[in-house]
C-alpha cells in the first residue's frame, strides 16, 4: 500500500458519541478529511445506503475479500457480523489528496495504528459511564434489549483498551469534546509531512 495522507482513528463503545464527533470534523473543509466507509456483512438498517454508510456484502463475499487480502483490518464483531476497512478505500481517498478519518471498532483502530504508527492519530472517545451508554443506546430505539445488552457487555472490554490509544477524549459535554477533537486533528494534520 502506498502511503500518503494521515489517518485519524476514532474508536469508542457504541453510544459514546464518536459518530457525532466524526461528522463534526468532516464538516470542517480546512481539515481536508474524507470518511473511510467500512465494509460489513450485517444487513442494512433504516435508510442506510451502500457506499455511503457501509459497503454492504454477503458473508461469503466478505470472506472472499479476507482470502484475497483486500482488507487493511477486519473483525468478526458479533457472530457472522463482519466489519472491515478495504485497502482500496484508503488508497482512493489518499489519491484524492485527503486525510482519512475512521469511525471504527476499537480492535480495528488499534490494528491500523500498528500498521501506520507515525501517520495515525488514534483517539478513544470515552462516555461518562456505562449507565449513560445504556441510556443513549435505548434512546436510539434502533436495537432490541438483547442487542443493547450485548453492546454494553462489549463496552466494558472496550473501555479497558483506552490506554492503548494516543489520546482519550472524555465525552461528558459534547461541545467540549467537539472542540477538543477539532484542536487535536487540526494540530495533527498540519504537522510536517514525514515518510512514516
Amino acid at each position: 500500500m502506498t502511503t500518503a495522507g494521515k489517518l485519524l482513528i476514532f474508536s469508542a463503545p457504541s453510544g459514546s458519541g464518536k459518530t457525532t464527533i466524526v461528522r463534526h470534523l468532516l464538516a470542517k473543509p480546512e481539515l481536508n478529511l474524507a470518511f473511510s466507509v467500512s465494509a460489513t456483512s450485517r444487513p442494512r438498517r433504516g435508510k442506510e445506503k451502500n457506499g455511503e454508510h457501509y459497503y454492504f456484502m454477503s458473508i461469503s463475499q466478505f470472506k472472499q475479500h479476507i482470502k484475497n487480502d483486500d482488507f487493511l483490518e477486519w473483525e468478526e464483531v458479533y457472530r457472522d457480523n463482519f466489519y472491515g476497512t478495504l485497502k482500496s478505500e484508503v488508497e482512493r481517498l489518499w489519491a484524492e489528496g485527503k486525510h482519512v478519518i475512521f469511525d471504527i471498532d476499537v480492535a480495528g483502530g488499534l490494528r491500523i495504528k500498528k500498521k501506520f504508527p507515525k501517520q495515525t492519530l488514534a483517539v478513544f472517545v470515552k462516555p461518562p459511564s456505562v449507565d449513560e451508554l445504556k441510556i443513549r443506546l435505548k434512546k436510539r430505539s434502533t436495537e432490541s434489549d438483547d442487542k443493547i445488552n450485548m453492546r454494553i457487555a462489549k463496552a466494558s472490554v472496550e473501555l479497558a483498551t483506552a490506554p492503548q490509544f494516543d489520546v482519550i477524549i472524555k465525552n461528558y459535554d459534547l461541545e467540549v469534546a467537539l472542540r477538543e477533537a477539532y484542536a487535536l486533528v487540526a494540530d495533527f494534520v498540519e504537522a510536517p509531512k514525514n515518510n512514516g
